[in-house]
């Protein structure tokens, strides 16, 4: 086993025990990602990330990520580094400064490779409309199984084993519906936790930055470097940062589990209800105690209408500024108006540009109350129900997509309550994080815990115990049957 399979803290072990260096990892992951055909990267910085690793000779034995290889999310800005946000707008464009949680690990000495695909400024949720084509399952080595996104490129460098960790970003489920089904363990912490200085604004008021492991105790060691308050983004918190890793080994017996009957009513693949059922017995047998609890149908109906209408009205806004003259491909006209025609139409996919059309209807001012503020006033219908449920549990457990990852060209819709409901961790800024459950016919299947604001060990906790009932830590495409 190559110690890239391996965990963090393995890694960190066999560093300090001589048996390899970040300069040895450091190569041989940049050949597993150029021998990868995913369609995962935006760009390799492989002069970058080696010359960084060889400057690392001594190993800190009290820092876990010292010398750890990992990819970024190609819309968290890169100083030297061209960061498109898989965006044809951006081509070109090169920061002139690291984004916060880039900053911090380049700090703990983790080598950063490069930028991984997205859907096309984070808007979509399936890994196809970025600028360089679709981003496939590493489960499926015929490329016939969506990763889906937006964060896919990160979630599929991961689950190939390229890097033990990458990071992402979550505006509806992007980091743990691609972690669901990547096999991969996702989390988005509370929002405020870590902080998005350097994140291109998808919509703030639902963006959250987190991560791709593939085991529970390595998103504790991410959690607790990346989160803590940052002078330069006013929405983080000053709550405290807690010991993560030492807080995830604790029991959860004692805990009060809420299963929402509607969400897991709407799955229609028997593998997962019968895999799900059982985990929930699992639990209850163990002393957990987990309950079934009902929100209304039409409630969570309405949760993707409602993510659609506020993320393109704040994406409307935020993109703004991609006028064709300050960032990317210049196109010749007679006026600025002109410039800028051309730019937006031939720089922004198709649906990027509905979300746009989308978001510039509901904030006209004809149509504000009737959508955009009625969109408003259901999300805080949806988020007081959830907050109803947290008055008397500590975390809400549910399937974290309703089968295994689908096909290219999907036959069934997937407008569902249990395709589309993670996104009420964003409408109320809540931990949540997805973990795999099982395989079926050798692709995962994963679930989600989502819990009360700044309560994310209650989250890894429970997330470490489920691990060991599932015994799939550490799962990856590459050891999958060996897992089966």
């Amino acid at each position: 086993m190559s110690f890239l399979d391996r965990s963090i803290r393995e890694i960190h072990e066999a560093y300090l025990r001589g048996e390899t260096t970040p300069y040895e990892l450091t190569l041989e992951a940049i050949a597993r990602a150029k021998a990868n055909q995913d369609n995962a990267l935006e760009t390799l910085d492989e002069n970058g990330a080696l010359t960084f690793a060889k400057t690392l000779m001594d190993p800190e034995p009290e820092n876990l990520l010292w010398g750890i290889p990992y990819f970024a999310k190609d819309n968290l800005s890169t100083k030297g580094i061209e960061t498109t946000a898989s965006s044809n707008i951006l081509a070109g464009y090169i920061p002139v400064f690291d984004a916060t949680v880039i900053a911090k690990l380049k700090k703990r000495k983790a080598v950063l490779l490069g930028k991984t695909t997205l859907d096309e400024l984070g808007m979509g949720g399936t890994g196809t409309t970025g600028r360089k084509g679709m981003t496939y399952n590493p489960y499926a080595p015929n490329h016939d199984r969506l990763i889906g996104g937006s964060s896919s490129g990160s979630a599929a460098v991961t689950a190939a084993s390229i890097v033990p960790f990458a990071l992402g970003s979550d505006t509806g489920d992007s980091i743990r519906k691609p972690a669901s089904y990547a096999g991969l363990v996702g989390f988005k912490p509370t929002w405020g936790r870590i902080s998005r200085y350097g994140l291109f604004p998808f919509a703030p008021s639902l963006d959250h930055v987190g991560f791709f492991t593939r085991n529970v105790d390595d998103a504790a060691i991410l959690l607790q470097a990346l989160a803590g308050r940052d002078e330069k983004d006013a929405t983080s918190s000053d709550q405290e940062v807690k010991d993560y890793p030492v807080l995830q080994k604790l029991s959860p017996l004692g805990y009060k589990v809420a299963v929402i009957a509607e969400i897991v009513d709407s799955l229609t693949d028997p593998v997962m209800k019968e895999k799900f059922a059982a985990s929930v017995a699992e639990m209850k047998q163990a002393g957990i105690q987990v309950d079934e609890v009902h929100l209304p149908h039409e409630l969570l109906s309405s949760v993707y209408a409602t993510y659609l209408v506020i993320s393109s009205a704040e994406a409307t806004s935020n993109n703004a500024n991609l006028d064709g003259i300050k960032f990317g491909p210049y196109y010749e006209g007679k006026s600025y108006q002109e410039v800028m025609c051309k730019a937006r139409t031939k720089g922004f996919s198709e649906l990027t540009k509905r979300r746009f059309v989308i978001g510039s209807f509901a904030l006209m001012a004809e149509n504000q109350e009737k959508l955009f503020l009625r969109a408003q006033k259901n999300r805080a219908r949806i988020v007081a129900a959830i907050e109803s449920i947290f008055s008397q549990y500590d975390l809400i457990y549910g399937p974290a997509a309703p089968s295994v990852a689908p096909m290219v060209h999907p036959k069934t819709e997937m407008n569902t309550i249990a395709e589309n409901h993670l996104a009420i961790g964003n409408f109320g800024g809540f931990p949540s994080l997805s973990l795999p459950l099982a395989l079926e016919e050798g692709l995962p299947l994963g679930v989600n815990l989502t819990g009360r604001i700044f309560e994310e060990e209650k989250v890894l906790a429970l997330a470490s115990w489920l691990e060991s009932y599932t015994g799939l830590a550490g799962l990856s495409a590459l050891n999958a049957k060996e897992k089966q």
